[in-house]
């Protein structure tokens, strides 16, 4: 039997998997991110049934624009499965694009899951990804697969700090000994942000944007500072529909208004981090004096937010060159990692 178990890890494709409200990525051994998606399929129906016409880039140009035949769907909600069968079909699709002739066996899979998630969303995820044919799944919390590819120092004694600020969730992990010491897990992330964008221009501007004029915005001008300057900022151009004519119209959104959105959001994930480090044991919150907080994820690239945690904790506070990547990148290590790998296994069935 050892053998042959052998013989399947020298066959089999290791896979790990951000399966991400926003976007999800996938980590090949040997080759690093080699899909990055958005989490979104558009399906048709045929005598009743669900057939699936785009996934990723192709589905998310769909978004807001599709006849009642067709529907565009985001799988994920907040970090975790809001549509089973969706879901299923996007990740059959993403993991059959990736594992193309590469094995005849079926792959090992990682894949993360929010920190906070119930013992019914972990078997979601857990299920979800079995159906994509995998002969093996393992989950990683969030904070330890960002950590873990982050390259942090996880296994030592000194704690390290991570906030990763994604999608649909923010989740905090403070780390020590290999393991997750105290953790947060707050559904607040860029979804919200957007909604957040959208409900400001509505209510100064009487103006509705659609999901992905805010997302665009966000990446474009997006700040949760105010500007050092006194002034507004850059500013941006967007289009929407206005609410008094039913029109197309467009206005100037500036710097300014993008921190006026975003302030209520921002102020609530800074007290998650806040919270955490409130709750950790005295040892390990000195320990964190020196060694900071990482940000990871995509939050971590709007401006100023490190800035604003670094105020809210008094501690030093960096932005990881690839905070986007560093879940999957954790993912993926912890499939060549069999002594943490055999650590956290038990996360999916405790």
């Amino acid at each position: 039997m050892a053998i042959f178990s052998g013989l399947l890890d020298a066959f089999s494709s290791e896979f790990g998997i951000d399966l991400g409200t926003a976007n999800t990525l996938v980590y090949v051994q040997g080759q690093g991110v080699v899909l990055n998606e958005p989490s979104i399929i558009s399906v048709g129906y045929r005598d009743g049934k669900p057939h699936t016409l785009a996934v990723g880039k192709d589905a998310k140009q769909m978004i807001g624009r599709t006849p009642d035949s067709i529907r565009a769907i985001r799988p994920m909600r907040n970090g975790v499965i809001a549509d089973f069968e969706m879901a299923g079909m996007m990740l059959e699709h993403f993991i059959r694009r990736v594992h193309r002739n590469r094995s005849f066996i079926s792959p090992r899979i990682a894949v993360c899951i929010p920190s906070g998630a119930t013992q019914v969303e972990r078997r979601a995820i857990r299920e979800s990804a079995e159906s994509t044919g995998a002969r093996d799944v393992v989950l990683i919390e969030e904070p330890m697969a960002a950590a873990l590819g982050a390259d942090m120092p996880i296994m030592e004694s000194n704690a390290s700090m991570v906030v990763d600020i994604g999608g649909g969730t923010t989740e905090v992990g403070i780390i020590s000994l290999g393991g997750l010491a105290t953790t947060r897990s707050v559904q607040l992330g860029g979804d919200k942000l957007d909604q957040a964008l959208i409900t400001y221009v509505r209510n100064n501007f009487q103006l509705q944007l659609g999901e992905q004029s805010a997302e665009n915005l966000k990446k474009d001008i997006g700040s949760v500072c105010l500007p050092e300057d006194g002034t507004d900022g850059q500013t941006c151009t967007v289009r929407g529909m206005d609410l008094t004519t039913g029109l197309p119209r467009e206005i100037e959104v500036s710097e300014r208004h993008m921190y006026e959105a975003y302030s209520e959001t921002v102020d609530q994930i800074a007290e998650t981090v806040r919270d955490a480090l409130r709750h950790t044991s005295p040892e390990l919150a000195a320990d964190l004096v020196n060694q900071g907080v990482l940000l990871t994820g995509g939050g971590a690239l709007l401006k100023g937010i490190d800035k604003v945690i670094r105020d809210t904790t008094g501690l030093p506070v960096a932005v990881h060159d690839e905070p986007l990547f560093c879940v999957a990148y954790g993912t993926g290590k912890l499939l060549g990692n069999r002594l943490l790998l055999r650590q956290l296994a038990q996360i999916g069935s405790s």
